[in-house]
């Protein structure tokens, strides 16, 4: 039995309606661009995902692991949107496109600048005709960067940005997130741009371009290291998160399992100690403020150390929970998963898809009382092409083999 055939069942349903009406088309391809869509087709836009015919999107190849023949991570960013193959590379399939451009109100890319003017699809070319049109762009380096025609993939942007150099202990050398978090991170930049920009354009009438670059909000993420940097000269060094500008902020051993600690303020400080039944430790005027305990984190370290190893992690987690004290497990992956609030919340749930049963990663944001966000499950490549061409162009079954005897579609 899979894992996730113990979660309870989801049937697709209305979803939330904030961005109904907004018809967006989706030329991206792995993480980034799909998963900045998915957000905006989890709050009602419809969303046309245009894959090349030959395979699709990059990221149904990513696997094994597979699930009846699709990928697990295409199917964690595509969620409640429609997939059609054209080839936007041939004159028709361009034509093609143009025709349906202007019944949307988006456009998404993540290619290059060389690669979207050679193709016709810079925003500079299709204003021109299409006014009114979001030209989101998503590249590795920006498009007005010296870079910018560079490939770029999450793995670099982490190397570019500072984060990998500042994960990790010490003495190990760089590593990577555990997620792919470049992608995610300018992901979701892309969906608040291109809300940020309806809005806009429902005041103005107006269309505009975006350009969100993987390096700039994985470095902008870095933010708070960054800006130590600056205003002090002192380069952060990675140490396995021992070095938090909040005194008592690590994981710490128990006598069982490792949980989490973070002693953010002078008065969880203090329930600390008493919680420990050590209140004359935590009054020491060595340790009266952060900055003084930060001077002295070392010795508090060993001190919390020897404490906590005493006794197990459920009994400290529920001590902790009963006095507001931050903290708590290290889970894998497969402990989150059978988290009982998350579980209870929906976050984790199955549904039916067109090849069988999957696992899908919920929204996670309440709106209006409401976390159900499931419209239609992640489409097999093409499945829903006839659909669109019929609906949006109003093409004859005639029409549509055409297209597909000519290798358009």
């Amino acid at each position: 039995m899979l894992p996730f055939e113990a979660l309870p069942q989801q049937k697709p349903g209305a979803g939330f309606s904030h961005l109904q009406g907004v018809n967006i088309l989706d030329l991206t391809t792995s993480v980034a661009g799909p998963c900045a869509t998915q957000l905006l087709a989890d709050f009602g836009a419809t969303v046309i995902k245009v894959e090349k015919r030959d395979g699709g999107d990059d990221a149904r190849a990513w696997g094994p692991p597979f699930l009846n023949g699709e990928s697990l991570w295409f199917m964690s960013m595509n969620r409640n949107k429609h997939s059609m193959t054209l080839d936007i590379a041939s004159e028709p399939g361009r034509q093609l496109l143009l025709s349906l451009l202007e019944k949307a109100d988006v456009l998404v890319v993540n290619m290059t600048p060389r690669v979207q003017n050679k193709l016709g699809l810079s925003y500079a070319t299709l204003k021109k005709q299409l006014p009114k049109l979001i030209h989101a762009s998503l590249t590795g380096f920006g498009l007005e960067s010296a870079r910018r025609d560079f490939p770029c993939y999450d793995l670099i942007a982490e190397g570019y940005s500072g984060i990998m150099d500042l994960t990790g202990e010490m003495n190990t050398p760089a590593q990577k997130v555990g997620t792919p978090a470049a992608d995610l991170l300018a992901g979701y930049d892309l969906a608040l741009s291109i809300m940020a920009a309806l809005m806009h354009r429902a005041q103005t009438g107006q269309g505009t371009s975006i350009d969100v670059s993987m390096i700039a909000s994985m470095s902008r993420f870095c933010g708070p290291r960054i800006m130590s940097y600056l205003g002090s000269s002192e380069v952060p060094r990675r140490s396995g998160g021992k070095d938090s500008v909040i005194a008592i902020y690590q994981v710490f051993d128990t006598a069982d399992a490792p949980i989490s600690l973070g002693l953010g303020n002078d008065a969880i400080w203090h329930r600390f100690w008493q919680v420990v039944e050590e209140p004359q430790f935590g009054q020491q005027p060595d340790y009266k403020d952060n900055t003084a305990r930060r001077k002295h984190r070392t010795q508090i370290v060993e001190k919390i150390s020897r404490i906590l190893a005493t006794k197990g992690r459920s009994h400290w987690l529920e001590l902790f929970a009963e006095n507001r004290i931050p903290a708590g497990p290290i889970n894998r992956v497969d402990e989150i998963t059978q988290d009982a609030d998350l579980l209870e919340q929906g976050f984790f749930f199955q549904t039916e898809g067109p090849a069988g049963p999957l696992p899908q990663v919920g929204l996670g944001i309440r709106m209006g009382g409401c976390t159900d966000v499931l419209r239609k499950s992640p489409p097999i490549l093409g499945q829903d092409t006839d659909d669109i061409l019929q609906n949006w162009l109003g093409m004859t079954d005639a029409d549509i083999q055409k297209l597909k005897d000519a290798g358009t579609i």
